[in-house]
């Protein structure tokens, strides 16, 4: 809280500065990639604007000096309400990448979701941590055996839940990114949970010299793994196999014939709950207590997978009410403390946060997600007693403004 003692912080505390500080730090492709949203990006907005249209309304003289913070779920309990939502390639805005925001949830003790996207394996991240809470996000492929040793290794890194990402089954149309013909995984980038994976590296049996190419992949655009030998090096992979690791990744780490009854597998594969990450519906939400899932996550992706999508605050209520005993966390939006005390008060155990923190860490590394972290915890908790709610726990419909 540099902002207090008279100092400039090096990480604006507004988002919109802070986002247009990460523009700055960082390189167009890179920018593009984590900024962008599908289509004419109408949902990304559409997720902000939608907590601008949802109103707080404070409780007077209720002695709110003191206030708790903390929330349970599936039996464990977290300092804040707020999990580091799992964000693929952090590569791109700095070189440390997933450790680096590791070390910083570690140190200021927030739960953090890794990514089947990550640029570092999750042991090491994992280690990173030094106990501090984690979750493991997962994308689930065409490779059964490949998702299964995903599963298991992220419980034996100490994961506390499983969140499988259902709303990525095919990649969503990104303008940006498509405009400056990036794709990161085609340079090995984010693919580091494959490459460190036993039966992922099963796979690559190829030659020295000579890369087995997909033929949905251009060749010419697989090239470009060659500017990447101290990728191949550091995972002790020849070049070729790189090239076929990134072929092997595009073409298998999507699963769009993805049903219901493959969640069975899950259950066999681990004992950790089982979060479904990217509910939008109701019915969705019966189905998932039907079939005795732990938990959801109401998420469009923010905003990166369908133009024109409603809005996961909008969509929030409906998938609460129906979860019924099930916690209900949201992602997609989140920039302020008071959007935390918006998403509780509508029925989210809790929230995760995903760009503001990767634009903390193009901007100063590790230091500047300890300090995006900060400012969202000390705006939530501000915001708590203002409103004169002593708990976290115990926002709810009382505290919003009714409409008429």
């Amino acid at each position: 809280m540099r902002g207090l003692s008279g100092q400039t912080p090096r990480v604006p505390t507004a988002p919109a500065t802070l986002e247009a500080a990460a523009q700055r730090h960082m390189t167009p492709a890179a920018f593009a990639y984590v900024a962008g949203g599908a289509g004419a990006e109408r949902t990304t907005t559409g997720n902000l604007a939608a907590f601008e249209r949802v109103r707080l309304m404070p409780k007077r003289l209720v002695g709110s000096h003191h206030r708790d913070l903390s929330v349970t779920l599936f039996g464990q309990t977290y300092r804040v309400p707020l999990l580091l939502a799992p964000i693929g390639v952090l590569e791109l805005a700095h070189p440390e990448a997933d450790l680096a925001v590791a070390r910083a949830a570690h140190a200021e003790g927030v739960a953090y979701i890794l990514s089947s996207q990550a640029s570092y394996p999750m042991e090491r991240v994992a280690a990173a941590l030094s106990g501090t809470p984690h979750w493991f996000q997962l994308y689930w492929g065409t490779d059964d055996s490949v998702t299964r040793s995903f599963v298991q290794r992220a419980e034996r890194t100490g994961a506390r839940a499983i969140a499988v990402t259902l709303d990525t089954t095919l990649l969503g149309w990104r303008p940006r990114d498509l405009d400056l013909g990036s794709l990161p995984f085609l340079h090995a980038q984010g693919i580091a949970q494959y490459l460190s994976d036993p039966v992922f590296r099963s796979r690559l049996n190829v030659p020295v010299g000579r890369a087995a190419v997909s033929p949905r992949i251009s060749p010419a655009l697989l090239r470009v793994a060659w500017e990447h030998r101290a990728k191949a090096r550091a995972f002790d992979l020849s070049a070729a196999q790189i090239r076929e690791a990134c072929a092997r990744f595009v073409s298998t780490y999507t699963n769009p014939a993805l049903g219901w009854d493959d969640l069975a597998k899950l259950r066999e594969w681990t004992s950790l709950p089982l979060v479904l990450k990217g509910v939008m519906t109701p019915e969705d939400a019966r189905e998932a207590r039907r079939r005795n899932i732990d938990g959801l996550i109401v998420s469009n992706h923010g905003g990166r997978q369908i133009d024109g999508e409603q809005a996961t605050l909008e969509a929030l209520p409906g998938v609460v009410q129906a979860a019924g005993p099930m916690p209900v966390l949201m992602d997609s939006g989140i920039r302020t403390g008071a959007d935390i005390a918006k998403a509780l008060a509508l029925g989210a155990r809790a929230v995760l946060l995903g760009r503001p923190y990767m634009y903390g860490l193009g901007i100063a590394g590790q230091d500047g997600v300890r300090e995006v972290i900060q400012n969202l915890i000390a705006e939530f908790d501000l915001t708590l007693g203002l409103l004169g709610a002593r708990r976290a726990a115990t926002l709810d419909a009382s505290f919003l403004a009714r409409e008429g």
